[in-house]
């Protein structure tokens, strides 16, 4: 009865295979016999394939028309794929791709794939058993839960009898563009999924980007740090600046500094600062990038959509006021300790320092100035990742060509953005330090801090250190995206 079981077993399994008996290297025979094609029939196929790119039937592919074709085909713009694609048929690099090109791709594909195809099928039955891919993705270091794993054989597996023929792993992957490794293989099925257009040709559908919430925070927490710890001498220069009612002047500042504790009084609160940019940051683009996502899907109609300059300032600018919201109580504390007026230099203990802000004002106290705050961030967030993004892409189109932009690149997109966004809400930073410096039971409104600075300072008043915060915010903005992007690759966030 066992013996039975496993016959009825195997045979299930490989019911629609197709295992090639010919001897000698992989050639072209071996991809008509594995797919029990004749040539004329590959032949037509293939015509077919070229003709749904070629609308304007003039006899050769461009840019536009191969992205068009995998517009239509749902195949998700954002990986490049109708670029790599022009790239790798174009043989001649003259911008087109005529039939001959086209076809040359698919030889060289369909051999690409039948080898890999055969280096998984280990029983060489013609198919590819779950347990045989399951042992290919653990070769190549790519650990995968049974679930995930059924879900890539789902995919893949047209009729659904439980295995993959090489006809079914052929259409998945055709128009894959690049190189066809075990790896790629499995990133290209964690964004796309399989939908059915035509007589034997299946086309990659929709993104499938569900990328743990984990990366994003980590890729975010990871990239504020670092800039903040490059920074933060400037930063506690210009939250001294930004509280001198006086004429404020940055050598005597910096002279001040010194005298409390030498080099290390310039990173007073950068521990602090840490601490709290870090989730500050992951919040932020973890929220942008659901936002994102969110104004494609919902509001846009398609997770293809694409966002422009203002979907990008409503979500930068919503993600920021959360992110800032959510950690306020810790940038109020910071801000009292780097403006702290130290006796005989003995700077005060965080426990000791909340504990006085919690006795004398108050819970209300860890959010004096939370009203500037969201009315500069919101701007900021939204004025500084739309200009990024925006910056970033009008770079793509006009000078790279549809390329990646490289680290220089997205350097001085991060630069730009961030010294714009800064210079328009830096007024409501210098209202909300003071109101966050502010010891007092009472304390002062907003417009009681706007109205007073006006009223002694003048306009000048409310660009006070402005100039280090642009030295500042210059390298902390190219700083934490050029991290972020690097991070967005390594976690596979791209």
């Amino acid at each position: 009865m066992e013996e039975k079981r496993k016959n009825e077993k195997e045979s299930k399994r490989c019911d629609g295979c197709n295992p090639v008996k010919k001897p000698g290297p992989v050639s072209l025979e071996h991809v008509l016999l594995a797919l029990q094609e004749t040539k004329d029939e590959r032949e037509i196929r293939i015509r077919s394939l070229f003709n749904f790119f070629d609308k304007s039937n003039s006899g050769y592919l461009d840019y536009a028309e191969i992205e068009a074709g995998l517009l239509a085909l749902k195949i998700p713009s954002d990986y490049k794929y109708a670029r790599d694609l022009l790239n790798v048929c174009d043989a001649n690099k003259d911008g087109k791709v005529d039939y001959q090109e086209f076809r040359r791709y698919m030889d060289d594909k369909e051999l690409d794939l039948y080898r890999i195809f055969q280096a998984i099928d280990v029983e060489h039955n013609g198919c590819i058993l779950p347990e045989e891919l399951y042992d290919a993705l653990v070769k190549a270091g790519i650990e995968i839960e049974d679930e995930e794993l059924a879900h890539f054989v789902e995919r893949v597996d047209k009729d659904n009898n439980g295995v993959i023929t090489f006809e079914e792993w052929r259409d998945f992957l055709l128009l894959y563009p690049h190189e066809v490794t075990i790896e790629n293989i499995y990133h290209y099925w964690e964004r796309v999924c399989v939908v059915d257009i035509g007589e034997q040709t299946v086309i990659p559908e929709v993104i499938s980007k569900q990328a743990p919430a984990s990366r994003y925070l980590i890729a975010g927490a990871i990239a504020g740090a670092a800039s903040r710890c490059a920074t933060a001498p400037l930063d506690r220069l210009k939250v001294v600046l930004q509280v001198q009612t006086t004429q404020a002047k940055i050598i005597p500042a910096i002279k001040e500094i010194w005298k409390e504790g030498k080099f290390l009084a310039f990173f007073r609160g950068n521990g602090l600062n840490v601490l709290k940019v870090a989730p500050e940051t992951a919040i932020r683009f973890y929220s942008y990038e659901m936002l994102k996502g969110f104004i494609m899907k919902e509001v846009k109609g398609g997770e293809k959509a694409d966002v422009g300059p203002l979907d990008r300032l409503v979500a930068g600018g919503l993600a920021g006021a959360v992110a800032q919201t959510a950690i306020y109580p810790m940038d109020l504390v910071k801000t009292r300790l780097q403006t702290f007026e130290c006796k005989g230099g003995n700077v005060p203990k965080l426990g000791a320092l909340s504990r006085d802000i919690w006795v004398k004002e108050g819970p209300k106290g860890f959010y004096r100035g939370l009203i500037p705050s969201l009315l500069g961030i919101i701007p900021y967030a939204g004025i500084d990742l739309a200009a990024y993004e925006t910056l970033k892409d009008m770079s793509k189109k006009y000078i790279l060509h549809d390329n990646d932009p490289g680290p220089l690149v997205q350097l001085g997109c991060g630069t730009i953005s961030g010294a714009v966004g800064a210079t328009c809400v830096y007024p409501l930073q210098v209202v909300r330090t003071r109101m966050q410096a502010k010891r007092s039971h009472t304390g002062m409104s907003m417009s009681d801090v706007f109205l007073r600075t006006y009223k002694l300072e003048g306009l000048r008043g409310f660009y006070k250190g402005l100039f280090p915060n642009l030295l500042k915010v210059v390298p902390s903005a190219s700083i934490t995206y050029l991290v972020y992007e690097s991070m967005k690759k390594r976690l596979d966030l791209e």
